[in-house]
């Protein structure tokens, strides 16, 4: 292995396992780039072998490389499976709309409790939206040796799935005058994902859990997951829909990580209730911003803090203005790696 992916794979362990203080991660990433030939659309929606995709994904990895012996950040470089965020509802039976620029996404097509009932949670293997990460990786692991990292798919849980599935406006009904229906069609949903994670831990042991930003975590951690829907429920919707989920997973693999694009304040000290909760990306609410997550999470039993695409004086606030005890990993993306360089040494003269 390249020793400074080596190097930095044990600084980002020390990180994760709140060790002794050793600097802030700052990881730097090519942006996503396109040749002619790439092909255009997710791979898991696709009547095209998947195959096709082989190139694009080697050659942004191979970038990857090259910045990282170029710019000699913190960046663990690995090969991304990334989806849009439709696989497990459009494994359900939803169709996926395809947008121009952007990722796809499942269009509900339930819209009642006697119709989510009649769901079949779906078997993997017969699921292309599933079935098709694994086929990828696979030739993208017989392309580029057994040891090759890999990053994961979307990671959603079973609840914010559900709430594709469902309707969102009859959902968020049915979850006051029906909640147990909600809760059979949740169970199906986590259900459906914790066997999806289980097959990609066993088949791919060095994918990194790491969901987004794509930065990298030791794939012995427990998954890291999208949680997007909690910024509309209350306290207590949350932790009677969401969270006994989301302790089972981290019960069952060691830990949680979590991305989360809501206004989710309010539910804060519910996740501080999940078993090695280790890592929060959060996309900051208006308002104040990132400080909310810092007066939560900034002590030594906290998740770190792993950020990305920060103005340069919000990172150096947050640096500045954190306790000793706070740990970030900072993410940002660069067309070359001259400005990535840049970046990074403008980073490391910032000071408490």
């Amino acid at each position: 292995m390249n020793t400074k992916v080596e190097r930095n794979q044990e600084f980002l362990r020390n990180i994760y396992r709140k060790g002794p203080f050793q600097g802030h991660g700052f990881f730097c990433m090519p942006n996503y780039f396109t040749k002619a030939g790439y092909p255009r659309d997710d791979y898991t929606i696709s009547d095209e072998p998947v195959t096709n995709w082989i190139a694009p994904l080697v050659d942004h990895y191979m970038k990857h490389m090259e910045f990282l012996d170029a710019v000699d950040d913190h960046s663990v470089p690995t090969v991304k499976l990334m989806t849009g965020t439709h696989i497990y509802a459009a494994a359900f039976g939803c169709k996926v709309h395809r947008f121009e620029g952007s990722n796809p996404a499942a269009l509900p097509f339930v819209t009642s409790s006697e119709e989510a009932d009649k769901l079949v949670e779906p078997d993997i293997w017969k699921s292309p939206t599933l079935y098709r990460i694994f086929e990828l990786a696979d030739a993208l692991r017989k392309e580029l040796g057994p040891d090759v990292p890999f990053g994961p798919p979307d990671m959603q849980t079973g609840f914010d799935t559900a709430a594709i599935i469902w309707n969102k406006e009859d959902f968020f009904c049915a979850m006051m005058i029906e909640p147990d229906a909600v809760k059979r069609l949740v169970a199906k949903c986590a259900s459906l994902f914790k066997k999806v994670l289980c097959e990609l831990r066993k088949e791919f042991p060095n994918m990194s859990p790491a969901h987004c930003p794509t930065t990298w975590a030791p794939p012995e951690f427990g998954p890291w997951l999208s949680n997007d829907e909690c910024g509309a429920l209350n306290e207590e919707s949350f932790q009677e829909f969401c969270l006994p989920e989301m302790i089972d997973l981290a019960e069952t693999f060691g830990g949680l990580g979590m991305h989360c694009c809501a206004a989710a304040e309010h539910q804060f000290e519910s996740f501080k209730k999940i078993p090695n909760f280790y890592a929060f990306n959060r996309v900051p609410a208006k308002g104040r911003g990132f400080e909310p997550s810092v007066e939560s999470f900034g002590n030594d039993k906290g998740p770190v803090l792993s950020l990305g695409w920060l103005d340069e004086e919000t990172i150096g606030r947050l640096i500045r203005n954190s306790p000793e005890t706070a740990r970030f990993i900072f993410h940002a993306s660069f067309d070359d790696a001259g400005k990535a360089k840049e970046w990074l040494g403008r980073m490391s003269y910032i000071k408490k």
